[in-house]
């Protein structure tokens, strides 16, 4: 994976002010500890997770006048969640400007996705103290408000799924909390779920919903296989 060099900002049309934003916006904890860099992503990301939610909270606000709280809140978590944030982060090629030491960290592939997802919220907060609020938004609504728009299913309730099904098999569900680390605005939670007290699944998530979420998805994969 590449540094950070000028095509970034070519590519987005950014005139920068403050170079040091964008290259701390792409330096992952494994490569700075390497090379003993004593900066990385996390806090950019903790400032455009913020930013990221507010914004996309506004568009809807705005776009669906007559949506309560609780319609709004799930509206926004399919266009906030990690798939969704993987997909722009794909969508803008933001991984080749990343800077992680993947051999030295023994990451994942699924971590080194999350790794993805982390860089979108983190090049929002550098564009955010770099070029400002409304630059900010025009950004997001360039990336984020058309899929709004084209009503793009990125979140699936596989909890809901998985209710259903055992429902009608009169089984049990149970999740369980088998791991918890990272700092406290950056965790990630792993989760496994049970049906019957057999374990069928085992997922991943920046919080506990969404890690319940990805376990269901397992789990439905799995029952899937057994039929």
């Amino acid at each position: 994976m590449s540094g950070l060099n000028m095509n970034l900002f070519e590519k987005f049309g950014i005139e920068p002010n403050n170079e040091d934003y964008y290259k701390m916006a792409f330096m992952h904890g494994s490569y700075a500890t390497v090379h003993g860099i004593k900066y990385d992503y996390e806090r950019l990301e903790f400032l455009g997770d913020s930013i990221l939610n507010m914004l996309v909270s506004e568009y809807l606000y705005k776009k669906y006048p007559k949506y309560g709280e609780g319609k709004l809140t799930k509206l926004r978590a399919n266009f906030v969640c990690q798939t969704a944030l993987i997909h722009y982060s794909h969508d803008l090629g933001l991984k080749d400007y990343l800077k992680v030491s993947v051999d030295e960290m023994n990451l994942t592939d699924n971590e080194v996705l999350s790794i993805t997802s982390d860089i979108f919220e983190s090049f929002l907060g550098a564009l955010f103290l770099d070029q400002g609020f409304a630059f900010t938004k025009r950004f997001i609504a360039k990336i984020i408000f058309v899929y709004i728009d084209e009503e793009k299913v990125f979140f699936h309730d596989y909890k809901s799924k998985i209710k259903e099904y055992c429902d009608s098999h009169e089984m049990k569900i149970r999740y369980e909390l088998l791991e918890e680390h990272g700092v406290p605005h950056d965790k990630t939670f792993v989760m496994a779920i049970y049906l019957d007290n057999e374990e069928m699944g085992i997922g991943k998530g920046k919080n506990k919903k969404e890690a319940e979420q990805s376990a269901a998805k397992e789990a439905i994969m799995n029952l899937t296989m057994i039929r």
